[in-house]
């Protein structure tokens, strides 16, 4: 999968160079470029935003910069039905499980990140859809895009250790986690549940699956 991300601060994804992210990257799984907004400003003092007309507290994103940068992140980007423009903004759909599996079927994923009080109304033209990762306010989009890549990059084949693995995480199938155990049996008079302990497969996994719907609620 190629990931594109538009941002005003790159060091920030410094994150993506570590753990499973890592290894995918080495395995040219995830092909993750940053591209930096300021290179498309106008002006000797790269800037990007500017006050808001009708007056506010704040600076907005301008439009000219984001347009000049989208415009040259799909001049070698894949077919429309196979890529995927996201804008991270706390107004958008909630992010969730789901929405992680959809965005794997993508071959590329195109991150457009804010920061400061928000987008120019027209910057929104450019995304397929915005997406939130909850209700409340970050610096910048930087941070719900590392959330977003890294939950779908658990979605995409050879990533995991196993392919089963993402199958048996919390909210996959729409329940939540459910209780793991190891050695020793017995901690301080804390016991492993006797299920687990008996070798029946289709119970433990009956027991996990009831578990794992009990702690969603």
């Amino acid at each position: 999968m190629r990931i594109d991300i538009i941002t005003l601060f790159p060091e920030m994804f410094a994150p993506l160079n570590e753990s499973i992210i890592k290894r995918a990257r080495e395995k040219n799984i995830l092909n993750i470029n940053l591209i930096q907004l300021r290179d498309f400003a106008f002006n000797k003092h790269n800037q990007v935003d500017d006050t808001p007309f009708g007056g506010g507290s704040g600076m907005v994103l301008k439009p000219e910069p984001m347009f000049r940068a989208v415009r040259s992140v799909l001049k070698d980007s894949l077919p429309n039905e196979k890529r995927r423009i996201l804008i991270m903004d706390p107004i958008g759909k909630i992010f969730n499980q789901s929405k992680a599996k959809e965005l794997a079927g993508f071959d590329q994923l195109i991150f457009i990140c804010g920061h400061y009080e928000g987008f120019d109304e027209r910057i929104y033209e450019l995304a397929d859809e915005a997406v939130s990762i909850g209700e409340y306010v970050l610096t910048g989009g930087e941070l719900p895009a590392m959330v977003i890549i890294d939950a779908v990059a658990r979605m995409l084949p050879n990533v995991l250790g196993s392919d089963e693995s993402a199958k048996t995480d919390s909210f996959y199938n729409g329940g939540a986690g459910y209780p793991q155990y190891t050695k020793p049996r017995d901690f301080e008079g804390r016991l492993v549940p006797e299920i687990l302990l008996s070798g029946h497969h289709a119970k433990i996994a009956e027991w996990r699956r009831q578990q794992s719907l009990i702690r969603k609620k």
